[in-house]
């Protein structure tokens, strides 16, 4: 997993950010180029855009004409989709990952399935409208229009077929709450006379609604802005106390402040540089007490439970309720319904033990059996992100990341209830600091309220392509997490 770094030559040029979104979100940056955007070269660069960020940045990836494996994932990219989004100029720091990410979205969106076409892109909709991500909202309007779909369905998700509208419930606690879900849940979904749904159609769609929250996770981690010619892919607004739009900087304003803050954080600081040492110092502790003892199990379970009840305390003094706008919340319903730790107010769910459950064991056979060929799609992404190292730390090379993989994604599936009995949980807390977990609870449960602020204060001497890489931790153990709940009740409703 984490390699944690990019193979890939950064060098400065480029125009506008495909890693820098709206609001105070975070921008791609590297301490090796200079203020303006994130972009891609082949042969020439690619142009893409961003708004709204609080310092702009410029980098271009210099793709040569030899590394044929990039120009093939460019060139399939776009005769696909018609475009290289920048979903996709972000991931490409990550070849690997991003090669199997490209084709299983491809077979769930555009393959044979259970599914029809414009219904896909619905659930696409519906699933990131949930977290806000009007990047992905209006990405899959386009493509609901283009293969077909019914405009007035857009007007609001009660002007869908029933069949979609009963889907809501499902949606809204696989986003927010997935522990909630029970057999029950998807009894009502499959008996419901005329407008029930086949085990294979719901497979499906369990898979999609998956698959685009984490994508909003992904988007809001990365600071992902829409392409310059979408709706507000290239928007000029006047520049506030506290922000400023990339866009003000292509169209001549430059802030004082802005090009200060942009000059100051491409210094390495001493402060920074000592994390990462002490990092190493600690999984190297850690090993050295792996090898000399083992903690019990009843140990192990107090630590999990430890640390499943101090996650719920996990959060930024940013954190506040946020309001989805209309051009959004349209597409799904209960707007207040929200994240809620697993355990607050009283309510006791049980731990869900991996050895009982698993991807591995019995998610993945369920998928496959319903829906060909996408287990065996879904299980190459999830070893792929969490095997994924290059074994770089920062400035460090040759180093053994393993270890620090695993705890990042365990803590998100403890966050979840979701238990490893072979782990020791006492690991996490070594290996991953206060701002580290504020910035994982965020991103996983609510990514909509990530900053800047939250993206800069970890890992500070870190590449960008190294905090893309937990971004792409983030993406499949969040979406294992949620498919590991839905298909146990499923599961429980088939036995």
């Amino acid at each position: 997993m984490l390699s944690l770094s990019s193979a890939m030559p950064l060098a400065p040029g480029g125009l506008c950010s495909a890693g820098v979104c709206g609001g105070n979100r975070v921008p791609l940056q590297s301490s090796r180029v200079r203020p303006g955007g994130f972009c891609l070269g082949i042969g020439r660069r690619l142009r893409c855009s961003c708004r709204d960020s609080d310092y702009p940045f410029e980098t271009t990836i210099q793709v040569g004409k030899e590394d044929a494996t990039m120009h093939t994932l460019f060139a399939e990219s776009f005769a696909t989709l018609g475009r290289l989004d920048n979903v996709t100029l972000v991931m490409v720091f990550h070849p690997q990952y991003l090669e199997s990410f490209l084709k299983t979205q491809h077979y769930l969106l555009q393959m044979d399935g259970p599914l029809p076409l414009h219904y896909r892109h619905y659930i696409g909709i519906m699933a990131a409208a949930r977290h806000q991500c009007s990047y992905l909202v209006n990405l899959h309007v386009n493509d609901f229009l283009h293969v077909g779909g019914d405009p007035k369905w857009l007007n609001g998700l009660e002007n869908a077929p029933q069949k979609l509208q009963n889907l809501g419930e499902l949606n809204k606690m696989l986003a927010h709450r997935p522990w909630l879900i029970t057999k029950e849940h998807i009894e009502q979904l499959l008996k419901t006379e005329e407008n029930s749904w086949s085990l294979a159609e719901l497979i499906h769609a369990v898979v999609l609604l998956t698959h685009y929250h984490s994508l909003a996770s992904f988007t809001f981690g990365c600071g992902i802005s829409p392409e310059i010619d979408c709706e507000g892919g290239h928007t000029f607004r006047p520049p506030s106390v506290s922000n400023y739009c990339i866009c003000d900087i292509t169209n001549g304003y430059h802030g004082v402040d802005e090009i200060h803050a942009t000059a100051a954080a491409s210094i390495p600081s001493a402060e920074s540089v000592c994390e990462v040492e002490a990092l190493m110092e600690k999984m190297k502790q850690l090993q050295e007490c792996r090898d000399e003892e083992e903690a019990s199990q009843e140990e192990m379970a107090t630590r999990f439970e430890r640390e499943k009840r101090e996650s719920m305390f996990v959060c930024s003094s940013e954190d506040e309720e946020s309001a989805a706008t209309r051009d959004v919340s349209r597409h799904f319903e209960d707007t207040s319904y929200g994240y809620k730790d697993f355990s607050r107010h009283g309510m006791h769910v049980p731990t869900f033990r991996v050895q009982d459950y698993s991807w591995e064991d019995h998610g993945y056979s369920l998928v496959n059996r319903l829906y060909p060929d996408v287990g065996q799609l879904l299980d190459e992404k999830f070893h792929i992100a969490y095997n994924l190292t290059y074994n770089t730390m920062a400035m460090h090379k040759d180093v053994d990341t393993s270890m620090l993989r695993r705890a990042i994604w365990n803590y998100i599936h403890c966050m979840f209830g979701i238990r490893y009995d072979d782990y020791d949980y006492g690991e996490i807390n070594q290996l991953l600091d206060r701002s580290f977990k504020v910035y994982i609870k965020t991103v996983v449960c609510t990514p909509e309220k990530t900053t800047k602020r939250m993206y800069d204060s970890f890992w500070r001497q870190f590449e960008h392509s190294e905090k893309v890489h937990v971004n792409l931790l983030l993406v499949e153990a969040r979406m294992q997490a949620e498919l590991l709940y839905a298909l146990r009740a499923i599961t429980r409703y088939m036995t």
